[in-house]
């Protein structure tokens, strides 16, 4: 394998093997030379380029050809974060080339990378009831950690292993864990806006625990669910009540009579920023009535929403904006149906216009049938008549976890349903790249 041939610095940690019980001290290896970050390259861009989207993007989002006009949001698709997750990811598969590879769960929520990185040979670890089996993983092997990051249980049991961890999580979410870390050195409870369920703010919640596990934590997932903490910080309650409630979204022992006296908010990083800030007036509220007029050293805040996350949906704000401008008929919305940040978007879209949240083009079956998800009932739907007849504008957007390939395939996919060719849009995309760069 590669490995010989890396200088050693301080990427990643490698794990010797070694005759005791604990591991070696890790050697480094740097994943991203030059020599391994070139192929990494060529390869991603091979999988997850789109010409016909850097056309659009070069002719500010615009692309029409015959009666259909696609509109593309300013800012859609992949960010840094996962770009980096994902060549860490393809570079651990040239470099280990010898070496048994397993990820924790998805790199990303979205399942065509997903099956990219099986096809190369990555073994996914899907997580149970009592988190991901790692019985099979020896010190010989590559753990990827995904971009949400994982519990803190986890990375010590890797470290107990003593495997070769690459982890990718995202900056983003490493600051969040900073926060939490903070409140939980103060004594402050904290309060995380998110999804009980997900990854990162499983992660999250490991980390407010503090380092000796003794700290606490509560997630809230929306707004009526802030407002029944807000109730009880107001006026106590059935504690009973307030612990069934919050199942599975709470620390060990967490006791609102106690735990609710100093609060801090944090969030997930993909969550929409307008809710988690009336998340954090609402208790900052609630703790200022309790404690008569003012919640000073008794709630914190930071904004910890994610970069990305919101230049995105600051675009599909600005794209629905213009709605009139455009005349948008309808929105698609294309992603992993388990990613926040895209499900945000739908969610957008959903309260203005016609909205489709869409895996791939091929649920686009034909001008009367298209397949999309609803979030709402968490089932995927068939809709009939979804495309207009005669002159159409399509707006099109994607999540953090969406590659431009899929994205051009369902630019593609709307055009031949209105009769118009692959080569035609091709050309057109050519067209425009040739005249602009």
């Amino acid at each position: 394998m590669l490995l010989d041939n890396l200088p050693f610095v301080t990427h990643i940690e490698f794990m010797t093997n070694t005759t005791t019980e604990i591991p070696a001290r890790p050697r480094k290896v740097n994943l991203r030379t030059p020599e391994v970050m070139e192929r990494v390259q060529a390869e991603v861009e091979s999988h997850y380029r789109s010409v016909i989207v850097e056309a659009a993007r070069a002719n500010g989002g615009l692309l029409k050809v015959g009666e259909v006009t696609i509109t593309l949001a300013k800012a859609f698709g992949f960010c840094y974060g996962v770009e980096r997750a994902i060549d860490l990811a393809y570079a651990a598969a040239k470099v280990f080339q010898d070496c048994k590879i397993y990820l924790l769960g998805e790199i990303i929520h979205n399942p065509e990378v997903n099956e990219q990185l099986a096809q190369m040979k990555i073994i996914s670890l899907e997580e149970g009831e009592n988190g991901y089996d790692l019985s099979g993983v020896t010190s010989n092997d590559v753990v990827i950690v995904p971009a949400f990051g994982a519990e803190v249980k986890v990375m010590d049991e890797l470290k107990r292993i003593g495997c070769q961890i690459v982890d990718t999580t995202c900056g983003d979410v490493m600051s969040v864990w900073k926060r939490v870390r903070q409140y939980a050195q103060e004594g402050v409870t904290s309060i995380i806006h998110g999804k009980a369920w997900h990854e990162e703010t499983k992660a999250t919640s490991s980390r407010a625990m503090g380092p000796d596990g003794k700290s606490h934590y509560l997630v809230v997932f929306n707004l009526e669910e802030t407002d029944y903490v807000c109730d009880y910080i107001r006026n106590g309650g059935d504690k009973s009540a307030f612990l069934a409630k919050f199942k599975g979204a709470h620390s060990e022992g967490f006791d609102p009579d106690l735990h609710l006296k100093r609060v801090g908010v944090a969030n997930q990083t993909t969550m929409l920023r307008g809710e988690t800030e009336e998340v954090q007036r609402r208790i900052a509220k609630a703790i200022a009535d309790r404690d008569g007029g003012n919640a000073g050293e008794n709630f914190r805040f930071f904004d910890t929403i994610c970069g990305a996350t919101q230049e995105r949906q600051d675009a599909l704000v600005e794209m629905l904006r213009e709605k009139d401008v455009r005349k948008m008929d309808i929105l698609i919305v294309v992603g992993g149906y388990n990613s926040s940040n895209t499900s945000h978007l739908a969610e957008m879209g959903e309260a203005v216009l016609p909205t489709y949240f869409v895996k791939n083009a091929q649920q686009l079956e034909s001008l009367g049938k298209i397949h999309h998800y609803n979030q709402h009932k968490k089932i995927v739907e068939v809709s009939s008549n979804w495309l207009p007849d005669g002159p159409v504008t399509v707006g099109i957007t994607a999540g953090a976890s969406c590659p431009n390939n899929l994205i051009e395939q369902t630019i593609v996919r709307v055009m031949e349903l209105k009769g118009i060719s692959p080569q035609s849009v091709y050309a057109e995309a050519n067209r425009i790249m040739k005249n602009c760069c």
